[in-house]
This record gives structure tokens, sequence and C-alpha cells, in this order.
């Protein structure tokens, strides 16, 4: 495991990098008519799914290859005694985005907006919030301020979605179909505010909403000017779903956990990417 220092700053540059990225625009990354994109569900630490979906990218051989990532923290553990490790895989993750700048991204979602909003979240009878501080403290000792700061920045510098030239949308969620009426699109266009982001706000609508309609994915397809959805967030627990002949809700936390494969270049149907859905248990 890297010390103190070194993580702070893995974890700082990768952050400068998510701002600098050159896909990004206002807090949307807009990707190419060319190459293929890797997308996952919530990944919640889980060790062996990030180091298959690294050993599946191999993004020094494949440089059209793009891989988005999001929920990468608060693992899912056993016991209320269990260390949350999750912090151990955001900076292996935010050590790929130094390596491969042009080729990894992450997106916002609400657990590492929670993180650095301190909204708590009780998972499995404790506060997950809570309980990755203390793991990042007992891992770094007196270094480990400085590593939670590098967590913030990160968290601070993520996007909030992504679009494909081939009309596909990226994001950990969708508005629901309560908040959509109050949604305010042109968060995705201009840097979100501190308001986007509290309980009220568009940005905060965005990685939290549930329960989506078919109605409100119409118009989220209008409002957005795309044709199909990729998310997270709402847990699977055979690694995916289809709603409405439109989203494709991915989990990749668990060991029946799913990524997918999609080419840029051409049109897709969502029949089309189901069927490119790839389990990493089949990944060597």
């Amino acid at each position: 495991m890297t010390d103190a220092r070194q993580a702070a700053d893995i974890l700082n540059r990768a952050a400068q990098l998510n701002s600098d990225d050159e896909l990004l625009e206002g807090s949307l990354l807009v990707f190419p008519n060319y190459g293929q994109l890797v997308m996952t569900g919530d990944l919640h630490g889980h060790r062996r799914n990030f180091e298959k979906l690294k050993h599946y990218c191999d993004l020094e051989r494949f440089p059209p290859r793009h891989v988005v990532l999001h929920e990468i923290i608060h693992e899912d553990v056993e016991g209320l005694d269990d260390v949350d490790n999750s912090f151990e895989v955001l900076i292996e993750a935010a050590q790929w985005k130094c390596d491969f700048p042009d080729q990894v991204h992450f997106l916002q979602s609400n657990h590492e907006l929670a993180q650095l909003t301190r909204h708590e979240i009780t998972k499995g009878g404790r506060v997950v919030t809570v309980a990755f501080e203390e793991a990042v403290h007992d891992a770094f000792g007196r270094g480990a301020d400085a590593v939670l700061e590098g967590v913030n920045e990160y968290i601070r510098s993520l996007p909030l979605a992504g679009r494909t030239d081939n009309r596909i949308f990226l994001s950990h969620s969708l508005p629901s179909p309560r908040d959509l009426p109050a949604f305010d699109a042109t968060v995705l266009t201009r840097t979100p505010t501190a308001d986007d982001f509290g309980e009220r706000g568009s940005a905060h609508a965005l990685v939290w909403g549930r329960y989506h309609t078919q109605h409100a994915l119409d118009v989220l397809r209008e409002m957005l000017d795309v044709d199909l959805f990729i998310c997270g967030h709402q847990p699977q627990e055979m690694g995916y779903d289809i709603w409405h002949d439109r989203l494709i809700i991915l989990a990749s936390d668990h060991n029946h956990g799913v990524f997918l494969p999609f080419d840029l270049s051409k049109p897709h149907t969502i029949d089309a990417l189901t069927q490119s859905i790839r389990p990493f248990a089949g990944i060597q």
C-alpha cells in the first residue's frame, strides 16, 4: 500500500486530470464517434472485479478504448467490525487515471457525494461515511487528514455524466419522477454550484434518483437529446436489469457483477447493448 504522501498526491493528480479532461464540457463528458467505451456499475470497493476490469480493458494496448467508473467507495462488508478497504481501490483507480488520463474517466455518485458533504448513509447497521474515514485513519495515521482531503478534491472534480455520439447517456442515476419537474439540465453544461449539490439541487437529483417510470425516461430522452441510458445506483442481484426498453442498470460490486463494452462508432438498440453485457466472472 502507498504511504500517506503518495496516496494524497495520487488523488490530487487524478482530481486535476479529471478537471482537465479534454472530453469535459461543463460537467459532461462528451465521447468521440470512434473506439470503444466500457461502462461499469457501482463498484463499492470490489477489488477482484476492479482487477478484472483493468485486465479486460488493457488500455496500453487499446488506446481508442475508454472506461467509465463510478461509486468506487463504501465497500459492502460482512460484519459491523470489518474494515472498509474501499479507499485502497479508490487510490488504485486514481492511479489508473494518472497512468491513462485520456482513457480512464469517473462520474459523480451519491456515495462519493455523501462522503464529501458528510451526509450520513447507513448500510448494514453502520454509517458508511464514518466507517470509510475510520479506515483511512487506521491505515495512514497522522497522514490520514491529507489523504482524506485528497479524497475530497477527487470527489469535487467528478463530472456528473457522459454522453456518446451514438446517443447514449451515462450517469450514476437519473432524477426520480418526483424531482424531474424541477430538474435543470443546464447543470450538465456548466460548473455545478453548491446549491446544485444540495438536497433540492439538480446534481443531487441526478445521482440520488430512483424508480424511473416510462414517462420520466421519455421526458429525459427529449430533454437530454439521447435515446438510451446506462446507469447504476439501484442494486441488481443478478448484475443488471432493463427498464422500459430505454434504461440499462448495471451492478459491478458483487460476484454476479457485470460491465458493458460497446462500440462508439455505430448506433445501438437496447437489445444489442444487452447482448454486449459481460459478467466479471467470465474474465480470467
